[in-house]
C-alpha cells in the first residue's frame, strides 16, 4: 500500500489539485506545521494548509531531495528558494493500512526561511478565506 501512495503523492506534486489531495487524506487527519502550536484536525483543516503551501511553493524549484518509506510513514525532504532564501526540510507522512494519510508534519529550517514560510502562508491562508 506505502508504494501506491508514495506514487500518488508525487503524481499529486507533479499535478496538484484539491480532489487529488482529498482522495489521500483520511477524514480524521491532522496537519502539524512549524508556525502553528497546535494540530490543525480534519481532512478540511489539513486541505486548506497543503493547498495554501501548494501556492506558497508553486514556482520556486521545489524538489524532493531524499525519501525514506516505512510500513506507515514516509518522510520527504525537500529544498526550495523563496525569494533568493534557501527552505530545506522534511514532510513527514504517516498513512493507515488503506493507504489514507493520518498525519502530515513539516519540519522546516533555517530560520529565515521559517519566518518567510510563517508570513507567505499566513497571507495565502487569509486571501484564500476572503475568497
Amino acid at each position: 500500500m506505502q508504494n501506491k501512495l508514495v506514487a500518488a503523492w508525487h503524481a499529486y506534486m507533479d499535478k496538484p489539485s484539491a480532489e487529488a489531495l482529498e482522495a489521500m487524506l483520511h477524514e480524521e487527519c491532522s496537519f502539524i506545521s512549524p508556525v502553528v502550536f497546535t494540530p490543525q484536525k480534519g481532512r478540511d483543516m489539513t486541505m486548506k494548509y497543503l493547498l495554501s503551501a501548494g501556492q506558497v511553493f508553486h514556482d520556486t524549484q521545489f524538489r524532493y531531495v531524499s525519501e525514506l518509506v516505512g510500513a506507515n510513514r514516509m518522510v520527504l525532504e525537500f529544498e526550495a528558494e523563496i525569494d533568493g532564501k534557501y527552505v530545506n526540510g522534511v514532510d513527514i507522512i504517516d498513512f493507515n493500512d488503506e493507504g489514507k494519510i493520518t498525519q502530515f508534519k513539516v519540519m522546516v529550517r533555517p530560520l529565515q526561511a521559517v519566518n518567510m514560510l510563517w508570513e507567505k502562508m499566513a497571507a495565502t491562508l487569509d486571501q484564500m478565506k476572503a475568497s
